[in-house]
């Protein structure tokens, strides 16, 4: 895997997002671009599942149908900036169990994203497990989160050859 880590480190994409000396693109900027896209994937879903669990009864879970397009498109913005930083510093990410623990976390919470778009959302009566399902995507995208923070001060080595 080493001399994998060399090459990515070394493509001419991965040398600007590290040594971009922009504040809006390169390495400050993807990772804003992540925030952002974090807030409209992670926020609007977790909004969803608050609101199947009995928080603001008075808005219809219908009406927040209209947001998903929102959402996905922070699902793209995610995996582009997502992809982007991880070119940037691939040994850093790569070698570090966290990062799969998290790509993990990431993975149940769109699972659980689905399954309420398919069973919940739309139908007015829900399955028994909408409520244990909503739980869980709050767990995994708090989870997902933390655990993608705590990236940076977890990684063993930052740089191939290091």
């Amino acid at each position: 895997m080493e001399p994998f880590l060399i090459w990515l480190e070394h493509t001419a994409f991965s040398v600007w997002v590290r040594e971009s000396p922009s504040v809006v693109f390169g390495f400050p900027g993807l990772l804003i671009l992540h925030a952002i896209g974090m807030g409209f994937l992670a926020g609007i879903h977790t909004s969803i599942s608050l609101r199947i669990l009995g928080v603001a009864p008075g808005i219809p879970l219908n009406a927040m149908r209209s947001f998903f397009p929102l959402l996905w498109f922070g699902l793209a913005i995610n995996v582009f900036s997502g992809v982007s930083l991880l070119i940037g510093y691939p040994t850093k990410a790569l070698t570090n169990p966290l990062f799969y623990l998290k790509l993990a976390l990431i993975a149940a919470a769109l699972w659980t994203l689905r399954w309420t778009q398919r069973h919940v959302i739309g139908h007015v009566t829900w399955p028994a497990a909408a409520g244990r399902v909503a739980g869980l995507s709050i767990f995994f995208w708090f989870s997902a989160i933390f655990a993608g923070r705590w990236l940076a001060y977890t990684y063993v080595k930052l740089m191939s050859g290091e």
